[in-house]
């Protein structure tokens, strides 16, 4: 039951009304059986400055952010955390006492996906496919848990290559075309393939990156970080071949119930947050 006592959690973005956060937020609190609530504001362009300070007014605990917003409401906050700063975009906010912290726990929810299942990046070769909008936490990501060498393919390296530049300070990295015999060379060696591209993405499910899965091992781990369609084209024929699959749901369970630690000190039931998103998407 909703009383005046009842904690407020949401997420702000334009548009939010897609967003699934509330779903699977809610599902974890109801669990926990906690006095607090989760819901979805829209934020327009422009009003950015304004609903922050909403939130400070109002008393609003925690925020989630999402497009547009991730990048333009670091100006607004009090303090940043190490791994937002190094992203440039938070994805949380805190509020304590009208003090706002922004985090970014989309680095925790990449690798806490890993490890869920048991498998640990450290020391191994990693190669990640593409350069979207998730690359930059899973390249900070595999930096930190300290994997032996990361190569990143992609079709336009031009385009990618100050993102490289970036990230090199932090560890030497490796820009190649995916359509080369050199990134044929780095399948080989991978012992944890990613793709971080849109490619294989409810409605387009017959698209995948291009992979020559004659070089890549069998029983290494193939991450995507899609999680519509649960199994991409990518994973099924990942499977086929003999590698372990991992999509992209236990990531975005993951950042949310860091999130949800960060404001609140407890860690939800990841199992049923994850059940009420299968559920949603079904």
């Amino acid at each position: 039951m909703i009383t005046g006592k009842t904690k407020v959690l949401a997420v702000i973005g334009n548009p939010v009304e897609h967003s699934l956060s509330p779903v699977f937020q809610n599902a974890g609190i109801r669990a926990a059986e906690l006095d607090y609530v989760y819901t979805a504001f829209p934020v327009k362009e422009g009003k950015l400055g304004e609903a922050i300070a909403g939130m400070k007014a109002l008393g609003i605990c925690g925020l989630n952010v999402t497009i547009p917003h991730k990048e333009r409401v670091m100006k607004y906050l009090d303090s940043i955390d190490k791994d937002a700063e190094v992203l440039g975009a938070v994805n949380t906010i805190v509020n304590q006492n009208g003090v706002l912290t922004g985090y970014n726990t989309d680095v925790k929810g990449f690798v806490g996906g890993m490890k869920q299942m048991g498998y640990e990046p450290k020391g191994k070769q990693a190669v990640l496919l593409g350069a979207g909008g998730a690359a930059r936490a899973i390249i900070w990501g595999l930096i930190q848990e300290g994997v032996a060498s990361l190569t990143i393919g992609v079709r336009n390296v031009p385009k990618v290559r100050p993102l490289v530049e970036y990230f090199q300070k932090y560890m030497d990295i490796t820009l190649l075309d995916w359509s080369t015999p050199e990134f044929d060379r780095a399948l080989a060696k991978a012992q944890l393939l990613i793709n971080s591209t849109p490619l294989g993405m409810c409605p387009h499910v017959e698209a995948m990156p291009p992979v020559n899965w004659d070089k890549v091992s069998k029983g290494i781990l193939v991450y995507d970080i899609i999680y519509t369609p649960a199994e991409t084209l990518f994973l099924k024929q990942a499977r086929e071949h003999g590698c372990l699959t991992l999509n992209g749901e236990a990531m975005l369970i993951g950042q949310g119930a860091e999130s949800f630690r960060l404001w609140t000190g407890i860690e939800l039931d990841t199992e049923v947050m994850a059940q009420a998103l299968r559920e949603a998407l079904a």
